[in-house]
């Protein structure tokens, strides 16, 4: 059983929006604090955003004022609404899950628990 299932990606055209929504099991959403991803073709993967079960948020530098996340508590469902695409904002994008509260940064890869299968993003100039 898939614990994130991440929906929402998409094409769009510079300077559009999207809204990515991932759908988390009842325990993922309730035992984790959870945030967004992304990969670019022959990058690594870099931290977007994340929430703490307290609503607190934390960006990446680079995406602040673009980007914001927020969560549904009574959908089990995380979402990211971005807008002002630019084209490098192309990129698989991911929503994961980890332990709320621990030493590593909230918007580092290392120490995920759990990802979901992503969803493309694809920004046309």
């Amino acid at each position: 059983q898939d614990q994130l299932v991440e929906s929402g990606g998409g094409s769009v055209q510079a300077g559009g929006s999207l809204r990515l929504s991932c759908a988390a099991s009842e325990y993922v959403y309730t035992s984790y604090c959870m945030g967004w991803f992304r990969q670019a073709p022959g990058k690594e993967r870099e931290g977007v955003a994340h929430i703490d079960m307290f609503g607190s948020t934390t960006y990446a530098d680079i995406l602040k004022g673009r980007f914001t996340i927020s969560k549904d508590d009574a959908k089990n469902t995380l979402y990211l609404q971005m807008n002002s695409l630019k084209p490098e904002d192309t990129a698989m994008y991911y929503c994961a899950a980890r332990v709320c509260g621990g030493r590593v940064p909230v918007l580092s890869s290392y120490g995920v628990d759990y990802w979901g299968k992503g969803t493309l993003v694809t920004i046309s100039s």
